[in-house]
């Protein structure tokens, strides 16, 4: 019998815990490392040559919305050719844990932009489940590909308890009994294993569906802070984590976040937000978000974790099909009309115009967005005069502002206008600013949403390709093995999860990077298919360099081959469900690299 499922062979191998990086070979036994050391045998069933590579812990994703895509596709191969054997669901108060087919699509599609037609008929073919220790047990049961965290979403329990209608109704809110209803969801979420609750105070996300409701924020920004305080105090005692998603447009609202997580005279409560960016609109309103939670953490106690990327942070848009439309009333409008041909009667309507260019070009109204139609890009128009150029120039071309521009295309060739602009994180300096800030937890993706709209699924290489990139300038702001503890012990650690190191003893979550291949085909983008949606016209934006990643194991078993996900991928159960009330801790320090396990040496 081989000594070693796997053996990886002469890597620059990275214990995801910061220290120096080791040259060494490392051997996989049952799903676990058994062994890191130089010289070991090549005696395993599958012998990966990692020379001139890292070895590193699979990365952790902390923040997606795969909670939809992975009843269908529970390999979620986009996420794991990257690199990424670990995922969060739930975020941003969305969760499939409770509530019927038809409520769950009505909060999750708009939102998430990812089409109702493909959604809704699933929920109501797949879910068997009724409560939350049920909808962990579900997962349980999928092959999954990476292993899956969730929160429970504050939308789903207030509609569930109240009735959707009722939760999204102002002016209503929970009766007492309803609040103690809350409060034991709350309490049964953290006993089975959830991380916490995650919160939106975000009014510009709204609720899609043909009902009464639609176009009203979610659920979860009705909620008082009164309210949130009912489930924070719980989360608090526990030592349960709250996600939240603050008020972006105002970005006053923060500051209630930051004094939730504040630990004087108190427990101090996990806390982490979106996120640590600069747009456009705010140019280094990141150092101002940074010192502020610096000033937290140091005099008030605080455990805040501002959620951030280490890239570029650019949209893509079909006609005016993109979330941050929402955050002014015309744009609402726009959206809220779901047939095409009425939606371009609107866009043309006088009225309508006018509010639209007052709201767009107001600058008393607060904003996230830059709202500058001089920063895009057409990408794709029936009329290919058009293409390459902004909607500003166009307009000028025209004799008309940018905006009517903008409003003339849409209105006549709808969703087939294509067009891109850059939101936030454009200048180098300031990324490198970001990700190195202590407060700062590597994630936001939104894998699984926005699939037309944004492409963020190889954070991690981008991360690396930063810091490498830095190094080869002769500017070097981060060591290579400060980055890979940035995206994966360090987020392992701060969640509870076990996961996230490279160590003798733990899961056999590792990933191969080839630091040659970190180059600019990890910003190039095509579209792709999206595995078992039903839907090939429906195509997600990617990013993909397979060189950068030649192998992907989970569990030790093997889930990409040469930068490709194998077959059995989302067939067989590599990945699993990891319960923040199971997790794995030791007062023992872990065996450091260059060690084994007793049985074998």
């Amino acid at each position: 019998m081989p000594q070693y499922d796997v053996v990886i062979k002469g890597g620059l191998v990275f214990d995801g815990r910061g220290d120096a990086p080791l040259r060494a070979d490392v051997g996989i036994k049952d799903g676990v490392v058994v062994e890191v050391a130089p010289g070991l045998s090549s005696e395993a069933a599958d012998v990966v040559d990692a020379a001139e590579r890292w070895v590193m812990p699979g990365f952790i994703d902390l923040h997606t919305h795969y909670d939809a895509e992975i009843e269908v596709a529970s390999g979620l191969s986009e996420s794991v050719r990257h690199g990424v054997t670990t995922v969060v669901v739930g975020s941003c108060s969305l969760s499939m844990a409770l509530g019927s087919p038809d409520d769950l699509a009505d909060m999750f599609c708009r939102v998430e932009a990812i089409p109702d037609r493909l959604v809704r008929p699933l929920l109501r073919q797949l879910k068997t489940w009724n409560d939350q220790p049920g909808y962990l047990d579900h997962l349980d049961t999928l092959p999954l590909g990476p292993n899956v965290a969730a929160f429970s979403g504050h939308s789903a329990l207030r509609a569930h308890v109240m009735g959707l209608s009722r939760s999204v109704t102002p002016g209503e809110s929970p009766s007492s009994s309803e609040l103690a209803q809350i409060e034991a969801l709350v309490e049964q979420a953290v006993d089975v294993g959830y991380l916490g609750v995650s919160i939106q105070t975000l009014p510009w996300d709204k609720m899609g569906g043909s009902a009464d409701y639609r176009s009203r924020p979610l659920p979860s920004t009705f909620g008082s802070w009164s309210e949130y305080r009912r489930i924070t105090k719980i989360l608090r005692r526990r030592g349960a984590i709250l996600q939240g998603v603050p008020n972006v447009s105002t970005k006053v609202n923060v500051l209630l976040f930051l004094l939730e997580s504040v630990g004087l005279f108190r427990k101090t409560l996990k806390t982490t937000v979106i996120s640590m960016m600069e747009p456009r609109s705010s140019p280094g309103i990141h150092r101002l978000i940074g010192a502020v939670s610096r000033f937290f953490h140091r005099f008030l106690k605080a455990d805040f974790r501002w959620q951030a990327l280490p890239n570029v942070f650019d949209l893509w848009a079909d006609g005016i099909d993109l979330v941050v439309f929402e955050e002014f009333g015309a744009g609402t409008a726009a959206l809220h009309v779901q047939d095409a041909v009425a939606r371009g009667q609107l866009l043309r309507d006088p009225m309508y115009r006018k509010r639209f260019r007052k709201e767009w070009t107001s600058r008393l109204l607060p904003k996230a967005f830059h709202r500058d139609f001089n920063q895009s890009k057409i990408l794709a128009c029936p009329d290919p005069s058009v293409v390459g150029r902004s909607f500003a120039d166009v307009g000028a071309a025209r004799g008309v502002d940018g905006v009517d521009a903008f409003l003339d295309l849409v209105s006549e060739h709808g969703d087939a206008v294509r067009w891109y602009t850059v939101m936030c994180n454009e200048q180098v300096s300031s990324v490198q600013e970001i990700v190195s800030h202590p407060d700062v937890l590597l994630g936001f993706s939104d894998a699984g949403a926005h699939l037309r709209q944004m492409s963020h699924y190889n954070f991690p290489l981008r991360l690396l390709k930063l810091v490498r990139d830095a190094e080869q300038r002769g500017q070097p702001f981060m060591s290579v093995e400060r980055a890979v503890h940035r995206l994966t012990g360090e987020i392992g650690a701060w969640l509870g999860l076990d996961a996230g190191t490279l160590q003798v003893g733990k899961r056999a979550d590792v990933v191969v990077v080839d630091p040659r291949f970190l180059d600019a085909r990890l910003d190039e983008v095509s579209e792709v298919p999206i595995q078992n949606f039903g839907d090939d016209a429906f195509r997600r934006l990617v990013r993909r360099n397979d060189d950068a990643v030649p192998a992907v194991f989970i569990g030790g078993i093997r889930a990409v081959e040469s930068g490709c996900p194998v077959a059995a991928l989302g067939r067989v159960p590599m990945g699993r469900l990891l319960r923040a009330s199971t997790t794995t801790t030791t007062t023992k320090p872990a065996p450091a690299l260059g060690t084994s396990l007793p049985h074998a040496a």
